[in-house]
This record gives C-alpha cells, sequence and structure tokens, in this order.
C-alpha cells in the first residue's frame, strides 16, 4: 500500500490530503479490511469522498476495488473462492474470474 500516492489517479496529496479507505465497508468488513491490508490511500476530496468517480459515491469505482482487494487477498493467503466466501460472505468478481 503506497501511503504517498493515491491509489485511484496516483496524485500525492498536495492540495487535497490523502485519507485511508477500508474497501469493505461497515464494522466487521472494516476490521477485516485493515486485518488483511485491504484499504488504500485516496485524495480526499476528489477520489474518496466528493468526485464522480470517488470511492462513496461511484458504484463502479467501489466494484472496482472490491474485485481488486478480493484478488489480492486470494493471492496473498492462497485462498480458494470459497475460503473468499467463508471470511467476506460473497463475491464480487464476475462469473469469468471465478
Amino acid at each position: 500500500m503506497d501511503e504517498q500516492r493515491c491509489f485511484l489517479c496516483g496524485r500525492n496529496g498536495v492540495g487535497d490530503p490523502l485519507e485511508l479507505h477500508h474497501v469493505f465497508p461497515g464494522t466487521a468488513l472494516r476490521k477485516k479490511s485493515e486485518k488483511y491490508g485491504l484499504v488504500v490511500y485516496l485524495c480526499g476530496k476528489r477520489c474518496h469522498r466528493e468526485g464522480k468517480k470517488s470511492a462513496h459515491r461511484s458504484k463502479e469505482t467501489q466494484l472496482m476495488l472490491k474485485r481488486w482487494a478480493q484478488r489480492k487477498a486470494m493471492e496473498e493467503n492462497g485462498w480458494s473462492l470459497e475460503d473468499w466466501r467463508k471470511e467476506f460472505g460473497k463475491s464480487w468478481l464476475d462469473e469469468e474470474e471465478e
């Protein structure tokens, strides 16, 4: 995880400080996001909260981040799809990836 650059746009946070984003929401899944490193730094206003394509406003961006995080966790932990589902409840990958 790069703490110096926005995961989405690559900016360094000057003028729009970077903020930590947990890919999976809700108390239990936020904790799992932290546990497995499924967090990214995003430009606070532009990419995290307020922009059209920001993580909190765009379903497309949310899905892209969830797919990235799922692939990352499965690879790093040697998990099967079933293992992933046991831990996170559902898969966000498309059928071709499953």
